[in-house]
């Protein structure tokens, strides 16, 4: 069954977003700041991801994804590839118990099929771990762009028609949106991104249509808990109209 994308009412008083997306950048640049190799960076902004999942567990917000890698990074050099791949290995080897005791579920988004085998098998046997948990879902966006993502879904609904299982009339934006990899996840109300950089980076081009953005100029290894309860404040004071007046 499709997945419903319900928007909230016109003028709604404002409240805790359900789903936040952020996008991490800064990482090599904090870490050329300080003279240090880019996986100081990204080890740095791992603890970035802990402070985040508690503050949204305390705010009550239910889902919480994360642009971990982007299938553009594939292009960086080799060996930071390499430590990427070892970074997130060990966060999902960590970090599973922690989900078990904070009753979060992990998903993952993106080509997972071009990680590491082992990487693959880090992170499904975290996924299966965790898939009972019900208090929040935080979502990692691995080897993950949006223009894939939905370059992918135009093909299966074409291959769906071929066959004589949908007709023209059939696609609607419910339609494609549960031919994404986020079909059973609600679009985004909030999306963050550090570095102070104004772009979105081919994250959830679909999903973000009406989101609140903000936008913080720190590098992602020094965002914590504090910065995104600053987001979530300036979420509550957005007036949200989703193209009404």
């Amino acid at each position: 069954m499709a997945a419903r994308h319900v928007r909230r009412p016109m003028n709604e008083p404002p409240t805790v977003p359900a789903h936040i997306a952020i996008i991490m950048d800064g990482n090599g640049r904090w870490a050329k700041e300080r003279g240090l190799p880019r996986r100081e960076g990204h080890r740095a902004g791992a603890e970035s991801v802990r402070e985040c999942v508690e503050a949204c567990k305390q705010l009550g917000v239910r889902y919480l994804t994360l642009y971990a890698f982007s299938s553009e990074n594939w292009s960086r050099p080799a060996n930071e590839v390499s430590a990427l791949m070892s970074l997130l290995e060990r966060f999902l080897e960590q970090k599973a118990e922690e989900m078990m005791k904070q009753d979060v579920r992990l998903k993952a988004i993106g080509h997972l099929e071009r990680l590491p085998e082992k990487t693959r098998r880090r992170l499904r046997s975290a996924i299966e771990r965790t898939a009972g948990n019900t208090s929040m879902t935080l979502v990692l966006a691995l080897s993950y762009g949006s223009r894939e993502e939905i370059t992918e879904a135009a093909r299966s609904m074409v291959h769906e028609a071929v066959e004589g299982r949908l007709t023209p009339g059939d696609v609607t934006p419910d339609l494609v949106a549960s031919h994404l990899y986020t079909a059973d996840i609600p679009d985004p109300d909030l999306l963050v991104r550090t570095s102070g950089e104004m772009r979105v980076s081919n994250f959830l081009l679909w999903q973000i249509s009406y989101a609140e953005i903000v936008i913080f100029k720190k590098f992602w290894p020094d965002f914590a808990q504090a910065d995104l309860f600053e987001a979530v404040d300036e979420y509550r004071r957005r007036h949200r109209r989703f193209g009404g007046l």
